[in-house]
């Protein structure tokens, strides 16, 4: 049973494989499809030369604004450039609290200082 099972499948696959070879060999040649003539780009002549390509970039402009816009989309909300928080401080103030924390010494904190303008 499982013999004959696999003997009609495998006939069957051969079936289908083989059908389109038996489709094709019963197509018209393509003898003089490609000569010259008027319609030698595709059938239509010089505008396809100069329309393909056109639309060829505008086809991958698309793609990629389409690209830019879903993973935008995926992305969540922008909410800027990360910038460090503004709290009210002067640079006076950032001087004087990295003076405090000893990590400049008198010298430079005056000569800082000056150049600050204070």
């Amino acid at each position: 049973m499982q013999k004959a099972l696999m003997k009609s499948v495998a006939a069957v696959s051969a079936a289908v494989a083989l059908a389109p070879g038996a489709a094709w060999a019963q197509a018209p040649s393509d003898i003089g499809r490609y000569d010259w003539g008027p319609h030698m780009m595709w059938g239509g002549g010089w505008y396809a030369m100069i329309f393909g390509p056109l639309f060829m970039i505008l086809f991958l402009a698309v793609l990629v604004v389409a690209v830019v816009v879903l993973v935008r989309g995926l992305g969540g909300p922008w909410s800027g450039p990360v910038l460090p928080h503004h709290s009210g401080r002067t640079p006076l103030d950032i001087l004087r609290e990295r003076f405090a924390r000893g990590e400049i010494d008198k010298e430079e904190f005056e000569e800082r200082r000056r150049v600050l303008g204070e």
